[in-house]
């Protein structure tokens, strides 16, 4: 496949942004800003990823163990497995969703103030 249009400007004349050298990022992940963005992050997502374990284990343990309960029809041909399995799906996305906006509000806008910075060549 081809194309006409050229390549991305490279070099100087590309714009301000400059590579940072490992001495500037090594500085940067040792700053207090940089060790914000970190803690903002885990403090999110650990919690969260080992609720979430535990829920699909509890569930596994139930669907392996305890297939009485789990074969209790709730109405029609709908059992508890059928709706604890469903849940998954469902804490998945909300997961993702939840996700998708603590990283909008809290950790892109410090992410790109430290990019913009060592482009900078601050």
């Amino acid at each position: 496949m081809t194309t006409e249009a050229a390549p991305p400007p490279s070099g100087p004349e590309a714009g301000t942004a400059t590579t940072p050298t490992a001495e500037q990022f090594t500085a940067v992940q040792q700053s207090e800003e940089f060790g914000e963005l970190r803690r903002s992050y885990r403090s999110f997502a650990f919690p969260l990823t080992i609720a979430f374990i535990s829920w699909y284990l509890l569930y596994v343990l139930l669907s392996n163990y305890a297939g009485g309960f789990m074969g209790t029809r709730l109405f029609g041909n709908v059992n508890v497995a059928f709706v604890l399995g469903l849940g998954q799906f469902a804490t998945t996305f909300l997961i993702a969703w939840w996700y998708s906006r603590h990283a909008a509000e809290r950790l892109d806008p410090k992410a790109e103030a430290i990019k913009s910075r060592m482009e900078a060549g601050e």
